[in-house]
């Protein structure tokens, strides 16, 4: 971590450039909501960033970064998206743990350390949730041929190309159920309350529109290879 930035700095500006991503107007009180902490809190912490001109002090309540905030918040989330795959690809984590893991260890990475993660895993492959460095808004999931679970039709093969990983309480939900990256999936039927049934390698399960919208699938190709249960 470099010494002119806190770990409370990097989690805020990590925080504004993901919520960017996802297409949100960035407000204190979304971070507040976010970071899981209060208004006062981000109220401090925002006069801090703007005075260490990390947030443009001119823009009223929609918190925008400066060039500075945007570098320092790219370098927070590309060595998220490193430790993560660290985790799995080195380390044979479980993909619906790394997440919170990835959380504590991303600020200690040194720049020296960081450097061999790019070396040995590149910057271009997805984590284990299938998300690059930051994730993608709704419409450009649909631009690479993306479509939520929710929204698919029933009767059709896909498997799991992206989960939303910013909640560890989905993770864990969509693991206990049978849905994770790369499995196959197809929808036997969407009901009058919204929820889907999903056929799962492990059987039928009934998932809940907000669940089923945080998952993105793609359709299964007519050679895609049998593969096995995730446990």
């Amino acid at each position: 971590m470099s010494a002119e930035i806190t770990v409370s700095k990097e989690d805020y500006l990590k925080a504004i450039i993901e919520a960017e991503s996802e297409g949100h107007e960035v407000i204190p009180a979304l971070l507040a909501q976010w970071l899981h902490v209060s208004p006062p809190a981000v109220t401090n912490a925002v006069k801090r960033l703007r005075q260490d001109g990390y947030i443009d002090a001119h823009r009223g309540d929609t918190l925008k970064l400066t060039q500075k905030g945007r570098d320092a918040a790219h370098r927070t989330a590309l060595r998220h998206h490193l430790v993560e795959r660290m985790l799995t690809e080195v380390f044979g984590m479980e993909w619906h743990q790394v997440h919170a893991e990835a959380e504590r260890l991303e600020h200690a990475i040194s720049p020296a350390f960081e450097a061999k993660l790019i070396e040995k895993l590149g910057q271009s492959g997805d984590c284990p949730h299938g998300n690059g460095v930051l994730p993608l808004t709704p419409a450009q999931m649909k631009k690479r041929g993306l479509q939520a679970l929710s929204e698919a039709p029933e009767g059709t093969d896909y498997v799991v190309a992206s989960l939303y990983e910013r909640d560890a309480r989905l993770l864990e939900f969509l693991h206990q159920i049978g849905i994770g990256p790369r499995v196959p999936v197809r929808v036997l039927q969407r009901n009058y309350d919204e929820t889907v049934v999903v056929q799962t390698p492990d059987g039928p399960v009934t998932v809940g529109k907000s669940a089923a919208g945080r998952v993105w699938v793609r359709p299964k190709p007519a050679s895609e290879p049998r593969r096995p249960k995730i446990k």
